[in-house]
């Protein structure tokens, strides 16, 4: 759905019903670039002048463009990203916090099916499965869903968001993740615990291994995400509906299937305010 020109900025008054507002974006996630403005109207200039990124395909002008600094819009719409990465870091963390433990040999048949290392990340995967979508439904109409860091610089790297969105999101992001360390330290009421994507044993897990497993992490989270999320093409195939679910789906995966091969490894972070936000509150 491109928009040809946002009625407001007409030179005629119309005096018609308040009409719900949807801010174009060209990196919304879920949106698949439906959510824009047509650069070739002339009639969007005021638009794109404000919000650089509301349609694709920004020249390098338009991604380092400054004024979008001084944008209240950008500003609010990072506050939200602030308390989106607020609430996943949180619950996403809880579900999987445990007081530390020594890294053992399973000794029954099942193997390492039936202890804490198997199911502490499944339970983490599925709260990520079913958490993502709605978070991106949640906040996506406002401002684009992104929640991520990974996905906001994806998105910076492909030209479908400005510099200055990007960095606020980055920094409302990560404040919403150490907001979320404060809380899950004062919930658990000590600073002693693990959280899963949040750990790493480096004498039995090398740091250069814990990197190559982190990197396809990311790399399946980005061009999935981007194939089903962000792609114009995939909008008739998968519709604004459905594809948060194949997003929150790759998320789960992801999460659990990289947390219990390696023992010392519990899973790659894929956030970096996930990250950040627990290990910030235990050190």
């Amino acid at each position: 759905m491109v928009v040809d020109y946002l009625p407001e900025y007409e030179v005629e008054e119309h005096h018609s019903p308040l009409q719900v507002a949807i801010p174009p974006f060209a990196g919304r996630v879920g949106g698949n670039q439906d959510f824009i403005v047509d650069r070739n109207d002339p009639r969007n200039t005021k638009v794109l002048e404000k919000v650089p990124d509301a349609a694709p395909h920004m020249t390098l002008a338009e991604v380092f463009d400054f004024r979008g600094f001084l944008s209240a819009d950008f500003w609010k719409w990072a506050m939200l990203e602030c308390v989106a990465s607020m609430m996943n870091v949180f619950i996403t963390a809880w579900v999987t916090t445990h007081p530390p433990a020594p890294v053992t040999a399973p000794k029954t048949e099942v193997g390492i099916y039936h202890t804490l290392t198997f199911f502490s990340p499944l339970f983490g995967g599925i709260t990520n499965l079913l958490l993502t979508p709605l978070l991106i439904y949640t906040f996506s109409p406002s401002s684009g869903g992104h929640i991520s860091p990974t996905i906001t610089m994806a998105t910076f790297f492909a030209r479908i968001i400005s510099f200055p969105r990007m960095i606020l999101y980055l920094a409302g992001q990560t404040f919403g993740g150490a907001l979320a360390g404060l809380a899950l330290n004062s919930a658990y009421g000590t600073r002693e615990f693990t959280v899963g994507g949040c750990y790493i044993d480096t004498e039995l897990v090398p740091v250069k291994d814990a990197l190559i497993i982190e990197f396809m992490a990311c790399l399946i989270l980005i061009f999935l995400a981007f194939g089903v999320a962000l792609d114009p093409r995939q909008a008739k195939i998968f519709g604004h509906a459905t594809s948060p679910w194949f997003v929150g789906i790759v998320l789960g995966i992801v999460s659990w299937g990289t947390a219990w091969t390696r023992p010392g490894y519990i899973g790659a972070s894929k956030y970096s305010s996930n990250l950040y936000g627990p290990n910030d509150k235990r050190t």
